[in-house]
């Protein structure tokens, strides 16, 4: 019993200094803010000199809470709009009918009972960025129209993006002014990834999406960059990385005229790093690295290698599918997700099968988890991580040493379901079945 308590202790010790430490401490924000739901209508943002004006936050239902941020504002009609962005430079898109879903400021789930779709088939244009016609779960934006009408709730004009489903991507939401004689668009842009623990989409934060945006229009021909776009402060400040600033263009006069961290270590040379550790190291402390290792096997190796190897060949292989294939969205994950869910514990529990101690099982196994997953952020330029998903992982991490651990000779000398896999089962289920479910 006392070196399971110390192998749990090992395994909660790598998770917080390889998961949760690194994110607390690179991540800009962890967590978003909590709304806030006026009493009344709110104070409108009015993008010309018109009556008509917005509610600078877009919602899942019909109510004044804060929760997208709207950071574009365009004055001009959504075809024109449309037709600047899902413009393409040396692009030849033909159009495909997949299933696809929207992710939210916080999460959603693939298997939600929606059947959206992605039409690749429009590119008019001469933008930097391959935007492209997508659709997904409905938003809400309070407009009034400035027509004598009262203000109401609309829900998106278009929807395009940019990116793979099963890796990284941008997304926008377009709003167009009911009213034509006072057109405006006022858009909302994010940027989001996959996340095969979960089978949901994390949207990762707004303003890399946003400045994306905003060159690739700044870009287009007769557009000037100094004089008709600008930023503006509609005081929206909410999620990971909204600052209340919104990229405001002004199209009608240009027309008329004829128109972030990915994870890197830096590591220094072997040769250097041993001349320091000899330098710094005392006698006792060499003898301890000599015994240590003395105690490598092949199985070291190879559960080192076999965790981060699957999790980065899930990424890439379900963007391959993606694009490579007529599979559905559904049917990737169908494909895919046995791998995380069934692969992953019981690879790591047979190769660790192979080792004698049960702390040497599960260090190895938690730390190369944490290694595969900032590989994997990496890969997908991830800048920060919502709290829940840092807690998760860290969970995962025990979750997985817990598997190593119990799989170990000396912990199934006497049996294989012995406290340590147990342990391991129980807290491997309850995190499948509750993210899978929303519960967590």
């Amino acid at each position: 019993m006392r070196r399971s308590i110390v192998v749990v202790l090992a395994l909660c010790s790598i998770a917080f200094l390889l998961v949760g430490g690194p994110s607390l401490l690179f991540s800009p924000a962890t967590n978003e803010l909590a709304p806030e739901q006026p009493d009344a209508e709110p104070e409108l943002i009015h993008p010309t000199d018109g009556e008509s004006g917005f509610w600078p936050f877009l919602n899942s239902k019909q109510s004044f809470e804060g929760r997208s941020p709207v950071n574009v504002v365009v004055v001009g009609d959504a075809d024109s709009v449309l037709t600047l962005l899902t413009q393409a430079r040396d692009a030849d898109w033909t159009e495909s009918d997949e299933e696809e879903l929207e992710a939210d400021p916080e999460t959603h789930a693939l298997f939600n009972g929606s059947n959206d779709s992605v039409d690749e088939g429009i590119s008019i244009g001469s933008t930097e960025i391959t935007w492209s016609r997508t659709s997904g779960a409905t938003r809400y934006a309070y407009v009034n129209p400035g027509d004598g009408s009262s203000g109401r709730w609309i829900t998106e004009t278009a929807q395009v993006h940019d990116g793979t489903y099963y890796g990284y991507r941008y997304h926008i939401r377009l709003y167009e002014n009911p009213n034509p004689d006072d057109p405006w668009v006022a858009m909302q842009t994010h940027s989001e990834h996959f996340d095969w623990f979960t089978l949901r989409h994390r949207v990762d934060g707004s303003q890399e999406a946003q400045v994306r945006v905003e060159s690739d229009l700044m870009g287009l021909p007769g557009i000037e960059p100094r004089t008709d776009v600008s930023r503006i402060y509609l005081g929206n400040q909410n999620g990971s990385d909204a600052d209340g600033w919104a990229t405001f263009v002004d199209l009608l006069g240009t027309i008329a005229a004829g128109v972030l961290l990915g994870f890197s270590v830096g590591v220094s040379s072997i040769g250097q790093v041993r001349d320091r550790l000899r330098t710094h190291l005392s006698a006792a402390d060499r003898r301890r690295l000599a015994v240590a290792a003395d105690r490598i096997e092949l199985e070291h190796l190879l559960l080192a290698g076999f965790i981060p190897a699957l999790l980065l060949s899930v990424r890439f292989a379900g963007i391959a599918l993606e694009q490579y294939t007529g599979i559905s969205m559904h049917g990737i994950a169908a494909l895919l997700y046995p791998f995380i869910a069934i692969g992953l514990p019981v690879g790591t529990y047979l190769i660790a099968a192979g080792l004698e101690r049960r702390l040497d099982a599960a260090v190895v196994a938690g730390g190369a988890f944490a290694v595969g997953l900032w590989l994997d952020y990496g890969y997908l330029g991830i800048e920060s991580l919502p709290v829940d998903v840092v807690v998760h992982r860290m969970l995962v991490v025990v979750a997985i040493g817990l598997f190593a651990a119990g799989a170990a000779r000396r912990a199934a000398r006497s049996t294989r379901l012995n406290e340590l896999s147990v342990a391991g089962v129980v807290l491997w289920a309850i995190l499948l079945t509750g993210t899978l479910f929303g519960l967590l």
